[in-house]
């Protein structure tokens, strides 16, 4: 078959659509039709392998209701220790390369699962159809694809599951990345990052693909330094040296400071995560395009991603059999022993419901009704906007991520998002939950000197907390009359200057891992919790329910 670069040279556009971007096309029958097609044939595979034998417990199904019937459903425990030991005969299929995420299991502090050739292709594709979505405007557009993208390289090396993205896109398209992807893979993130940048001055810049962070923290230093812009060091740089001249004129003629989308005409801003969602208004302010945002992870690739209108997700069918747990079963689930929560499919989920994610590899993939732990919303049935007859995700949120208060449930999202609404300038924030108590107990380092303002601050983060996770209950008022009644606090602690980036700094010396550099926003343990405070911190706590709370603090 055909690459896609291939197919861009010779103008066959709507081929290239339909290869890499035709699942946008489908309507839900169809996608059923792809899902329980592919299903069969892994099925087939798994039932010659040992792993098949081990995870169906000696059952060889044949068909998808049986395969739904009699399977249980996986967490990664059970694909141990063979998958640590990556015994390769072990798998349905040869694969071409063991992929590493930072999730922790109980024997070690990542996991490692196989990717086959044949799901990498498969997996290219979807990548490069991403990164037409990311910069076309309607359905059909190709043409605009550069045939050697320039691309910003801002991810985990490999074998981490960006990287493994970055290197497996190189099956459909040849790329400049920026640094080159061997020697970026041998540079600390920073000088990577710094790097990459720097080549971008003189090269240009077509796609971004990384960490939504990234682009925000490179925006706001060109803002920060407008007006000081020293083209000195770019004398011997002329390409370098024209291209920051146009963009101070750009920035004087709209009166502002500079910001890098007078430098660079990206094509796509490509993230994933719960950044991208947070940060996509600035960085639509700071680089001239919203970031398209896709939902992926190390055992079942792309799940699903944004279209050009940067809406609702849509799902892809050929990566991996889709199953959905309903909140109302993992209810049932906690409160009954040994209860095996049922499963719906995608023609099933209704609009508004949360569900947890179960996914099966296609293509020899080794996961198995495989609980990879996350939450997703239903958002729409379709996407009448673009015609797209698929129903529409969010990410919500990690299965292990919620803090729940009985009345107020907070998820990672909702509380960052709080934090971005009071305005206030910070470096990170860690939040937790102690079992008992109504409390929320965040911890966060500001960037600027808070002496006499402590309350305010206090008050802000609160106020804006509590509007972030009033829609995890209904606006009837009896919910606000139990907030009320169970006096429901906010316990801020303003951690000192330099916490985060000596924690990092600990973390590196100790020889973590590029994934363990950073305390989770999340339930940190007591031991990421001493180290963010070995220096003395302020301490506050006012009653959430104080009615002078300030919306915004300006700094």
């Amino acid at each position: 078959m055909a690459t896609a670069a291939e197919l861009l040279r010779q103008g066959r556009n709507e081929e290239l659509w339909q290869m890499c971007c035709g699942f946008t096309d489908l309507d839900l029958p169809q996608f059923m039709t792809i899902q329980k097609r592919l299903l069969l044939e892994q099925i087939d595979l798994l039932n010659h392998c040992d792993l098949g034998r081990k995870i169906f417990g000696g059952v060889r199904p044949t068909t998808v209701e049986e395969f739904r019937r009699t399977v249980p459903l996986t967490k990664y425990a059970d694909y141990c220790p063979e998958f640590m030991d990556k015994k390769e005969d072990f798998l349905p299929a040869k694969p071409a390369f063991w992929v590493r995420t930072s999730g922790k299991t109980s024997a070690s502090s990542c996991k490692w699962v196989p990717m086959t050739p044949a799901y990498a292709e498969e997996l290219s594709r979807v990548l490069y159809g991403i990164g037409v979505l990311s910069s076309c405007s309607q359905r059909g557009e190709t043409s605009h694809m550069p045939s050697f993208p320039k691309l910003l390289y801002s991810v985990a090396p490999r074998p981490y599951t960006s990287g493994v993205f970055a290197d497996v896109l190189r099956m459909q398209t040849p790329l400049s990345y920026l640094p080159e992807l061997e020697e970026a893979e041998g540079l600390p993130f920073e000088d990577r990052i710094k790097l990459g940048f720097q080549q971008a001055t003189s090269e240009g810049l077509d796609f971004f693909f990384g960490l939504s962070l990234v682009l925000v923290a490179v925006g706001n230093k060109f803002r920060e330094s407008s007006g000081k812009v020293d083209l000195r060091p770019y004398l011997s740089h002329p390409r370098a040296l024209l291209r920051l001249a146009k963009g101070v004129v750009k920035s004087k003629i709209a009166r502002r400071p500079l910001l890098p989308k007078d430098l660079w005409s990206v094509k796509g801003i490509i993230g994933s995560g719960v950044d991208s969602w947070v940060y996509k208004d600035k960085i639509k302010e700071l680089w001239g395009k919203y970031p398209l945002d896709l939902y992926s992870c190390t055992e079942g690739g792309v799940i699903a991603t944004q279209a050009c209108d940067y809406d609702g997700m849509t799902f892809v069918p050929n990566l991996n059999f889709l199953e959905f747990i309903s909140e109302e079963e993992q209810e049932k689930e906690q409160s009954t022993s040994n209860y095996t929560p049922r499963t719906i499919l995608l023609d099933e989920v209704k609009v508004g419901e949360s569900y947890e994610v179960v996914l099966t590899n296609f293509h020899g993939g080794a996961m198995v009704r495989y609980r990879i732990g996350d939450i997703v919303r239903i958002t729409a049935l379709r996407n009448k906007k673009l015609g797209i007859e698929i129903p529409q995700m969010a990410f919500e949120r990690r299965a292990d991520d919620l803090l729940n208060f009985m009345v107020i449930k907070l998820t990672e999202k909702q509380i960052w998002q709080a934090v971005e609404q009071t305005g206030l300038a910070y470096v990170d924030w860690t939040a937790y939950k102690i079992p008992g108590e109504s409390v929320l107990h965040l911890l966060i380092e500001l960037k600027d000197d808070v002496d006499g303002r402590q309350a305010e601050i206090n008050a802000a983060l609160e106020e804006q907390i509590i509007a972030s996770g009033r829609a995890s209950y209904d606006g009837s008022g009896v919910a606000e009359d139990w907030r009320n009644s169970l006096d429901f606090k906010v316990d801020v602690t303003l951690l000192p200057h330099g916490a985060f980036k000596g924690y990092t700094a600990q973390k590196q010396a100790e020889g973590a891992d590029l994934a363990h550099l950073k305390p989770p926003h999340i339930n940190p343990s007591e031991k990421v919790l001493a180290a963010l405070q070995t220096a003395p911190a302020v301490k506050i706590r006012v009653p959430a329910k104080t009615p002078e709370a300030v919306t915004k603090v300006a700094v």
